[in-house]
């Protein structure tokens, strides 16, 4: 087994830390004190290519695939996991457009997702809950050649940052009941509500999408109608998860770094805190959930890139990283000792994005429920 990136993805990863760091690094205290994403950003992400790594180049993207794009998303989410998660989310656009659009829906969309023009997303949560897709209340009825579409999503990362955001409505009963509809923002109808307050991934743009009476024409339908279900549970289980578990490995990267900064210079007895036997198991304990994570989830993408069967790899991953980066970030915060709580160490910020990254994209319990299927089969 080979565990060195191929030289293009090191490239990302290289590329990606450096953009993280000259360009995302200088917003993080607005983002975190004001709740709003940084604008300007998305077409800067889009002039170094993080937009595009899943796009074919002839639709303005890379197609670097998906263990590049888990180790941008990692470097971005080092230094901002609320940049990280907007830019995972719009890749699940771009990989449900580029799976299941038509070749006028990717001429259309893709290159526009890859320059920057907007932000893409995948609408499924409604307030009844997101993982009972079935249980969804917003509809899409057929009506003289069109659809009119009707119901409100909640807690939609980039809801208010999307220009054509990819939307999973009922249309039926059943499982062959969903759809996936492409709305145009200035489609009469559509609009985008309330925006949520997060006590974690602070800047990420979180919001309601609202549909009265909005009609939208046959040509938008993503796929054919009776598969957004299918639709709706690849991109989540194979673009979602995985982009979520690498949110949580740069929160891991970040709290191993932070720890160990605070740690060295941190004075206690007349000497840094590092030398404690307490503080050196904490640091240690972190660094194994780190790599661990690591290997998980760079494993489950590796098989999506050969084309293999993924989808328990990819949310065994989620769960391992999301679920790791609350253990450490905590362990970060007990070195921390009071300095911990103050607004002015990251750790603190860390610890709260960690939090948050639990349940998107699927809860653990989802999570576990999936592998212990598999196990059983």
């Amino acid at each position: 087994m080979d565990f060195d990136f191929p030289n293009p993805v090191k490239i990302v990863k290289r590329t990606a830390r450096e953009f993280a760091e000259g360009a995302i690094a200088p917003l993080v205290e607005k983002m975190e004190t004001g709740g709003e994403f940084p604008k300007a950003l998305i077409r800067k992400m889009g002039d170094v290519g993080l937009l595009g790594l899943l796009v074919p180049r002839n639709y303005g993207g890379s197609a670097l695939g998906y263990l590049a794009r888990t180790v941008a998303v990692q470097e971005v989410s080092r230094v901002s996991p609320a940049v990280g998660i907007a830019l995972q989310v719009h890749h699940m656009q771009t990989a449900a457009v580029l799976d299941w659009g038509s070749k006028t829906q990717k001429e259309k969309y893709l290159p526009a997702l890859c320059r920057g023009e907007y932000l893409g997303t995948v609408a499924v949560t409604e307030p009844t809950g997101g993982s009972d897709l079935l249980g969804m209340a917003s509809t899409a009825k057929a009506e003289k050649g069109d659809y009119v579409l009707n119901g409100r999503k909640c807690f939609i990362t980039n809801a208010h940052l999307c220009g054509a955001p990819v939307i999973v409505v009922k249309t039926g009963e059943g499982s062959r009941g969903l759809s996936a509809f492409i709305v145009d923002k200035a489609t009469r109808g559509f609009s985008a509500g309330r925006e949520e307050h997060k006590m974690g991934l602070r800047g990420a743009n979180t919001g309601e999408l609202i549909f009265k009476n909005c009609r939208v024409r046959a040509g938008n339908l993503l796929g054919d109608e009776g598969e957004g279900m299918k639709a709706a549970l690849k991109t989540i289980s194979e673009v979602g998860r995985p982009g979520m578990a690498a949110v949580a490995l740069g929160i891991l990267e970040a709290a191993l770094e932070e720890g160990v900064k605070f740690a060295k210079g941190r004075t206690l007895y007349g000497k840094p805190i590092s030398n404690l036997q307490a503080i050196q198991w904490h640091i240690a304990d972190i660094y194994t959930e780190a790599e661990t994570a690591k290997l998980v989830c760079y494993r489950a993408c590796w098989l999506k890139d050969q084309g293999r069967e993924c989808a328990t790899d990819m949310v065994m991953g989620k769960v391992v990283a999301t679920e790791a980066a609350c253990r450490a970030t905590r362990k970060a915060l007990d070195i921390h000792g009071g300095c911990g709580s103050m607004l002015e160490f990251p750790i603190q910020r860390l610890w709260r994005d960690a939090m948050v990254c639990v349940s998107a994209g699927g809860t653990t319990e989802i999570g576990k429920l999936v592998m212990s299927r598999a196990a059983l089969s």
